[in-house]
């Protein structure tokens, strides 16, 4: 009589092996969505001066912007907004709160109509000294902002120090800010 065949140890692996994998790759999906990846994008002009540029007034009865406004020997705080960015209505009180702390708010407006920007304006404040109207988005993307709302501390030599990506909206975003501009002023 012959004795049953067994089959070789190595046989068994091949038949497991998918199964394996497949484990694997529920474990590293499972990981990722229980640990997102950061979504901030960081600009790599922190450190940097200005990219040069000039807008043109986006709002009636205040001057645009230039690169040379923010190398004037005082530190300002540069927040792109635009009328239709709900989340820019949100910040709206924060930033009149830093211009009352003394802080000079400037803004440049993305993609914005006059006419709206004017309504946005009279509903919810104008912290802003001046306001720059970057129809195409050329300075937004040469400064490295990801979106609206975002703001960035120029310090008095037009050096980019500081990046708040998000809306400013809470006491530690104000006093993250106002640390920021004492800094640049340093």
């Amino acid at each position: 009589m012959n004795a049953p065949a067994t089959k070789p140890a190595a046989s068994r692996w091949v038949l497991w092996a998918p199964l394996g994998l497949f484990a694997l790759f529920v474990g590293v999906v499972m990981v990722a969505l229980l640990r997102p990846a950061d979504r901030e994008i960081r600009s790599a002009m922190l450190g940097k001066p200005m990219p040069q540029f000039t807008l043109a007034p986006a709002a009636a009865g205040l001057p645009g912007l230039a690169h040379a406004d923010l190398a004037d020997g005082k530190v300002h705080l540069v927040n792109f907004f635009a009328s239709w960015c709900v989340p820019c209505a949100v910040e709206a009180p924060q930033l009149a709160a830093l211009k009352a702390a003394g802080v000079d708010v400037v803004g440049i407006a993305i993609r914005d109509r006059p006419e709206d920007l004017a309504v946005f304006l009279r509903r919810h404040g104008n912290p802003f000294s001046r306001i720059g109207a970057d129809n195409d988005s050329r300075v937004q993307f040469e400064i490295g902002s990801s979106g609206v709302p975002e703001s960035f501390v120029i310090d008095g030599k037009g050096v980019i120090r500081y990046q708040h990506i998000g809306v400013i909206q809470s006491r530690a975003d104000i006093d993250a800010i106002l640390s920021a501009v004492k800094e640049a002023g340093a």
